[in-house]
């Protein structure tokens, strides 16, 4: 045999033994596809991926699903619908994935949404709260966990319809989700209060607010109360301009999501006080699967959790109860092991609702206060996701049949 048969013979022997290991670590992990918005909303998301890297790591640890490691292969989406249905595609045909989780803005799970019902891949809709996902653009492929848009809105509306205010503000990012939770708002106040007013309405671009301007137009009106869906930097500048020009005082406040850690936290002493909120009391929980998360968090990270820990927590351990529970990668065995799964959360037991693709993860409902120089919750409950929805009926007249 001359020397370049020899060395022909090492490298075919070399490339099938490099294909045998890799098909050896392919069939030893399991690997999900996520994406997120990370560099644009990072205040939520950094906790976010935080609480689905712990996830991985205890699942791994007690000895993976089905006996193989679980993988995350994690994308940036950028916040644009475009650049999530590249990088689904992208995690699909190079990364191999089993199925996709993930996404944070409204208009961005949408358009996941569409291209998982196109590959006919599982997608599990981590954080948008948009309404269309499960109802007017639900499909078969697509399961959301957050508790949504009219959800967060209903576990508001009784404490709005106990004041019996007449004349109400409104204010909204100018997107999908903000439009989606002011319809939901006048509807729902409408059908229980029917001689309410909308005096005013504010809808400034998403991380574009005027605040000034937005409060001014608000004080011009003169409302006895403010619905808000603002969060984050906007809610921030809102607040700030608001307490400036005393906008807040005597006018009752409802806002979506001001409670989350996320959004309270960058507001400090500045955090108003009484508003109606839904968020996450952190530190106030004493449930068995929430201290466990709790101190598990804290002990991995040195950090305390923010409500998109949870969030990122969860998504992974449905994905992980969904393949268990299917006994396989098979979509279509994935999709009808979605339907009906049951599984704990550091949030409690929740389920993802066959008629909707729904979870019923509710949220804490509660009012903001000032304690030691930051912003908190108080008198706080926890909604039950299931106990505000609409009728089954109803659902099925909103949602296109599978």
């Amino acid at each position: 045999m001359d020397r370049r048969t020899v060395l022909k013979w090492g490298a075919a022997v070399g490339a099938a033994m490099m294909c045998m290991t890799s098909g050896a670590q392919a069939q030893d992990t399991i690997k999900i596809g996520e994406m997120n918005s990370y560099k644009i909303f990072a205040a939520f998301l950094e906790p976010y991926k935080k609480g689905w890297e712990l996830a991985v790591e205890e699942i791994n640890a007690s000895g993976g699903v089905l006996g193989k490691k679980l993988e995350i292969v994690s994308r940036d989406d950028n916040g644009n619908p475009g650049d999530a249905v590249r990088v689904a595609e992208e995690l699909l045909s190079r990364e191999k994935v089993a199925f996709l989780i993930g996404t944070f803005p409204s208009h961005v799970g949408l358009a996941v949404s569409s291209f998982a019902k196109e590959k006919k891949i599982l997608f599990i809709a981590a954080e948008p709260l948009t309404d269309k996902i499960v109802w007017d653009q639900g499909n078969k492929y697509t399961f959301r966990l957050r508790a949504s848009t009219y959800m967060q809105t209903a576990m508001l509306v009784p404490d709005a319809v106990k004041l019996k205010k007449k004349r109400w503000a409104i204010v909204y990012p100018n997107y999908e989700y903000g439009q989606a939770a002011t319809a939901a708002f006048k509807k729902l106040m409408k059908e229980q209060q029917p001689d309410i007013e909308f005096v005013v309405e504010q809808a400034p671009p998403l991380g574009k607010i005027e605040a000034g301007a937005v409060v001014d137009a608000i004080a011009a009106a003169k409302p006895d109360a403010i619905f808000s869906s603002l969060f984050g930097p906007d809610l921030a500048k809102f607040v700030r301009e608001g307490n400036t020009r005393d906008l807040f005082k005597g006018v009752e406040v409802f806002n979506l999501l001001a409670g989350e850690p996320e959004y309270l936290d960058p507001l400090k002493d500045e955090t108003p006080e009484g508003w109606y909120v839904t968020g996450y009391p952190w530190d106030q929980i004493d449930t068995p699967e929430h201290k466990k998360f709790r101190e598990a968090y804290m002990k991995k990270f040195n950090d305390y959790p923010r409500l998109g820990s949870i969030v990122g927590y969860s998504t992974v351990l449905s994905a992980a109860e969904a393949i268990k529970k299917a006994g396989s990668l098979d979509t279509e065995k994935l999709v009808a092991a979605m339907s009906g799964l049951q599984h704990m959360t550091p949030m409690g037991m929740i389920t993802y609702r066959p008629q909707d693709h729904q979870s019923t993860m509710g949220a804490y409902v509660g009012k903001t206060t000032l304690k030691n120089g930051r912003g908190t919750m108080k008198d706080w409950y926890y909604a039950d996701g299931a106990k505000f929805l609409p009728s089954d009926a109803d659902i099925a007249k909103m949602r296109p049949a599978d």
